[in-house]
């Protein structure tokens, strides 16, 4: 009779939310565990459906999350499922996809030295849908006025700017995170005293979901696809570290254990990185760097609860395999167990092999950067897996030398440090990105300085990346100022910088430069997988070569606010006496090797890249590209030859009264 009322009295079981909403057969990882969220689940049980079998059921205290293996068929058709969860107060359904694979052919392609990346933060760089400016579940957000408000870019309108990436020679994506974030003010973070927006995508509440200021799956995966149609990857931005701190979790944990600590009590970030590669440092030392709560505000996740991180891992590989695509770029990467990095890392290579991660450390010591890379065991014993990192130590005596004048021997200096690294050939290299200021903000920066950043990131050893903006010299001091809408990619902006009437001069000048040296990136091999050869170095000078694949190619950049005639040894580079170079910049006049020397002379703040002396096939092509410009078919396409042929622009420029142009 009391059991009877029981289960009378017993409320309905409800399922909100099921994670992953779907899985593959045949998937290397199985069983998936999903995570069920809902209400009145506890004392729950969860029957299969065709091709699906369910086990290791657990029901939180609360009764709103349920975890449960789904053991997968292997011939299991694709196909919508339905998952019964049955408790004494009733039966629920939970919707799950069976997923048919995405193939693999030009797809999950990785990335490398061979590419140059491009970064865009989504909601900056050009609006292609204005209906989901301001969406109705978050109305109120959309303001261009304010700094720290969604201003309407998203996935369309990268989209529509692939032909523009394309022409500059980029290769890869890197997007900032698409996760959907809060549909309302933040009021927890309040850097101006006033409430601001996750636009940024760093504060995730879904980590199943698009952002609907951005769009929706189904359109990201457009987005890889046209951007794979026009051989470009793309790279997400992931976040394992945190979540934003309106995450339903927050106030509903699904284990106990789920943070470090709760909202109301937990440890603070102290940003002490170096004890994670202290041999010396105890656990206790290493507590608050692993545990701590970004600004006090970030809720920080903890990797050790095994549900937490078997969630991590698979919500990588459901992004991964949902889109096609090609990378993942890792927030916050020394803040989290390098114990979960091996096993996170080893789940995503082992089903897509090609696919590379780099992971954000953030310092400017080689020594501590260099540990974080993955592919050697460290003191602890564990190979993080992590293919590559950014290259913050060489960041900084690039802005120093390229921007403030600072000596560029800081710069070969710091490339002296690259036996510290399992492989420094893939580090990404830069000039800025969206947490630093502008490269134009810098105290002494001109584009003549921005030009010569870009001449060494695109030809020195490494994979250079370029904060979008940056290739038209857009200027911005610290964050959200560093983050301004793109010129043009709104209607109605007063200029358009995606085309060249809509640039000034200045900006024309330094999208020529990149533009240029990308396009002799791909031509010459040397310039991509070529050792990296220091052949002299002064105060304000730097000879380098890049040799071993292909012809040589050896460049030489002048710092200095004076002429340069420097003598550069020939031997290392590979060149014999006789050896007639160019350089493909113009900035230079032709240069022979005699008695194993070259001798460069350089106008200030200039650089050149010099390659053995074009044969007739390339003198060929070349005139053929000339012709082809002059002819009366106005739509033919510019070949990247023919625009290497073109007066560069990568030399000092000089104002209307002939002196050096500086800022803006």
């Amino acid at each position: 009779m009391i059991l009877a009322i029981v289960f009378t009295l017993a409320a309905a079981p409800e399922v909100t939310k099921v994670e992953p909403p779907g899985w593959w057969p045949g998937h290397s990882l199985t069983p998936v565990r999903l995570l069920v969220r809902g209400h009145n689940l506890a004392g729950a049980r969860v029957s299969g459906a065709p091709g699906l079998q369910t086990s290791n059921v657990r029901v939180n205290e609360g009764g709103t999350s349920l975890f449960a293996d789904v053991t997968i068929a292997p011939t299991a058709a694709a196909g919508k499922r339905t998952l019964r969860v049955m408790t004494p107060g009733g039966t629920a359904e939970a919707p799950f996809d069976l997923l048919a694979p995405l193939p693999r052919d030009g797809r999950f392609q990785g990335f490398s030295a061979e590419d140059v990346i491009y970064e865009i933060m989504p909601d900056r760089f050009a609006d292609g849908d204005p209906g989901n400016d301001d969406p109705p579940r978050s109305k109120g957000l959309f303001d261009r006025a304010k700094k720290r408000y969604y201003h309407g870019g998203d996935l369309k309108g990268i989209i529509g700017r692939l032909p523009y990436l394309k022409d500059l020679g980029v290769t890869a994506l890197w997007l900032t995170p698409v996760y959907d974030n809060n549909d309302r003010p933040n009021e927890k973070e309040r850097p101006e005293g006033e409430p601001i927006t996750d636009y940024h995508g760093y504060g995730a509440v879904d980590f199943y979901a698009v952002d609907e200021h951005l769009g929706d799956l189904a359109t990201l995966r457009e987005l890889v696809e046209a951007a794979h149609r026009a051989g470009i990857k793309v790279i997400q931005d992931q976040v394992a570290n945190h979540t934003g701190p309106y995450h339903p979790w927050v106030d509903d944990p699904p284990t106990p254990t789920w943070f470090h600590g709760s909202a109301e009590r937990h440890p603070d970030e102290t940003w002490q990185t170096w004890t994670i590669a202290d041999p010396h440092a105890p656990p206790e030392l290493r507590a608050s760097t692993l545990d701590g709560w970004f600004v006090n505000i970030l809720p920080d996740l903890n990797q050790d609860d095994p549900e937490v991180a078997r969630y991590l891992v698979q919500n990588a590989l459901w992004w991964v395999g949902m889109t096609g695509l090609d990378g993942i770029r890792q927030d916050t990467l020394p803040y989290v167990p390098r114990r979960f990095w091996r096993d996170w890392s080893a789940a995503l290579h082992r089903e897509y092999p090609r696919l590379r991660i780099v992971g954000e450390m953030w310092d400017g010591d080689p020594a501590l950067v260099s540990f974080f890379q993955g592919g050697a065991r460290r003191f602890d014993g564990i190979d993080s897996g992590i293919d590559t990192l950014f290259d913050f130590p060489l960041f900084y005596p690039v802005r120093r030398a390229f921007a403030e004048g600072k000596p560029l021997k800081e710069v070969a200096t710091m490339l002296g440090h690259d036996h510290l690294y399992r492989d420094a050939r893939d580090l990404l290299t830069f000039a800025g990105n969206h947490d630093t200021p502008r490269f134009m903000s810098e105290p002494g920066a001109s584009v003549d300085g921005l030009r010569l950043a870009f001449t060494f990131l695109l030809t020195a050893r490494g994979l250079p990346m370029i904060y979008a903006g940056d290739e038209i010299g857009m200027p911005g001091g610290g964050d959200p100022d560093n983050r301004r809408d793109f010129p043009g990619g709104w209607p109605g902006d007063p200029r358009d910088a995606f085309t060249e009437a809509g640039r000034t001069p200045a900006e024309q000048s330094v999208f020529d430069c990149v533009r240029t040296i990308a396009r002799l990136r791909a031509e010459l091999p040397a310039l991509r997988r070529g050792s990296h050869v220091s052949l002299a170095v002064s105060d304000q000078a730097y000879a380098y070569a890049r040799v071993g694949a292909g012809d040589p190619v050896v460049i030489v950049i002048n710092n200095g606010p004076g002429p340069l005639d420097l003598e550069v040894p020939a031997g290392p580079a590979g060149l014999a006496d006789g050896s007639m170079l160019e350089d493909r910049l113009h900035a230079a006049a032709p240069v022979r090797v005699n008695a194993g020397r070259l001798r460069v002379t350089l106008p200030p703040r200039t650089a050149a890249i010099y390659t053995a002396t074009a044969s007739k096939a390339i003198l060929d092509s070349r005139r053929r590209a000339k012709n082809a410009r002059t002819s009366s078919a106005p739509s033919m396409p510019m070949t990247a030859l023919a625009a290497l042929s073109r007066s560069v622009r990568c030399s000092r420029s000089t104002s209307a009264a002939g002196n050096p142009s500086r800022t803006w």
